[in-house]
């Protein structure tokens, strides 16, 4: 279905650049006169832009203080990394040894970047669960147990709401790590480690709307979470499995999901004659078909190009390991797909066969069935 809306970008100099389709008048509207394709960005498409010195005052003014405000936050990351140190390594020790989950929490802003870095380290292999302050206060302290880490974020450090649950660590002795900007303050005190964040300006001119604050304790869970990650050799495929749905899901799908198998596969014995060869691309409809020995093992596989390279008046009375390829590419079903459409760009092929641990063909990917499963 085409896209019927105009994409809008910024020029260098922060001006409005409108992408019309090219089945638009310089209006945006429709144009019936021009045939509507199915990708328009790929038609051609004609640009409008209004130059930056058509901007008035106040639109400028918007676009000098969205680059303040992402210049502030940007400084704010840079003094963290430079002050990341012992107490973050000790973080990390900590939570590789950790046999139960981690729950983090916070208020108010804290809050919702707490339920990210939740989602974060649950989605990376380390099981995690976001908890209200306030709601723990009113029973769900009981979602906390003997063997969870608790990780709580505070940039103040004096929290109301966290009283309750912070005491809760201490009386039934829960490791609590805090990510707070005050090393003086109540919830710094009480911790068995603190992720101290450097002295940070927050961006709104009042200096008071948590801004680069909470961009800092964001960037840091990451920090955290990828750590982890790498200490533990979290892999592609464990991430696979965690993520199984939309674009990210068909990125990590393995090859043994999307293969062809059992009738589908081209395959013919040593000794075949080219005809019957020929016939077998034909029926499999994958441009090639393989070779197998007595054995069952892969031992070549004769695709379009090697007949055009063998193009000849007896190449239809030769046998298919006089025209086959040997030592072909091939794939371990267990792969992911995304390799598998890799190693097909490098080498500039459209098939892999797919072995067993005995080099027997079990299935072949086609270069299509990758890019129907949105894999590109």
């Amino acid at each position: 279905m085409p896209r019927l809306f105009a994409p809008l970008a910024l020029t260098p100099a922060g001006a409005a650049l409108i992408l019309l389709p090219s089945f638009c008048d310089q209006g945006g509207r429709l144009d019936p006169s021009e045939e509507q394709p199915d990708f328009p960005e790929m038609a051609g498409e004609r640009a409008a832009f209004t130059d930056a010195a058509e901007l008035d005052e106040r639109q400028r003014a918007a676009i000098a203080a969205g680059r303040r405000v992402l210049e502030a936050e940007a400084e704010a990351l840079r003094r963290v990394a430079e002050h990341l140190g012992t107490s973050f390594a000790r973080a990390v020790d900590m939570l590789a040894a950790l046999r139960g989950r981690v729950v983090v929490t916070g208020m108010g802003k804290s809050g919702h970047v707490a339920r990210k870095i939740a989602a974060t380290f649950a989605s990376t292999g380390t099981p995690a669960i976001y908890v209200h302050p306030a709601e723990a206060s009113h029973g769900d302290l009981g979602m906390i147990v003997e063997g969870d880490l608790v990780l709580a974020l505070s940039n103040s450090g004096e929290t109301a709401e966290l009283r309750d649950l912070t005491l809760y660590t201490r009386r039934f002795h829960i490791p609590l790590v805090a990510m707070v900007g005050r090393p003086k303050s109540t919830l710094a005190e009480a911790a068995d480690l603190v992720l101290l964040l450097p002295d940070i300006r927050e961006a709104c001119p009042m200096g008071l709307a948590p801004t680069s604050s909470t961009t800092a304790m964001l960037a840091l869970g990451d920090a955290l979470a990828v750590a982890l990650l790498e200490r533990k050799g979290f892999s592609a495929r464990q991430f696979a499995v965690l993520h199984p749905g939309g674009r990210l899901g068909a990125q990590l799908q393995r090859v043994e999901q999307l293969m062809r198998r059992d009738d589908e596969l081209p395959l013919v014995p040593l000794g075949t004659p080219m005809p019957e060869a020929v016939l077998e691309m034909t029926r499999k409809c994958l441009g090639c078909v393989g070779v197998v020995g007595n054995d069952g093992r892969l031992v070549g596989i004769v695709t379009d190009g090697d007949l055009r390279r063998h193009m000849g008046p007896d190449l239809m009375a030769r046998q298919v390991e006089e025209i086959m390829t040997t030592r072909p590419r091939t794939i371990d079903g267990r792969a992911l797909a995304v390799e598998a459409l890799a190693l097909m760009n490098e080498c500039a092929i459209t098939v892999l066969f797919v072995l067993d641990a005995r080099g027997r063909p079990v299935g072949a990917l086609h270069l299509h069935d990758c890019l129907r499963a949105g894999i590109a």
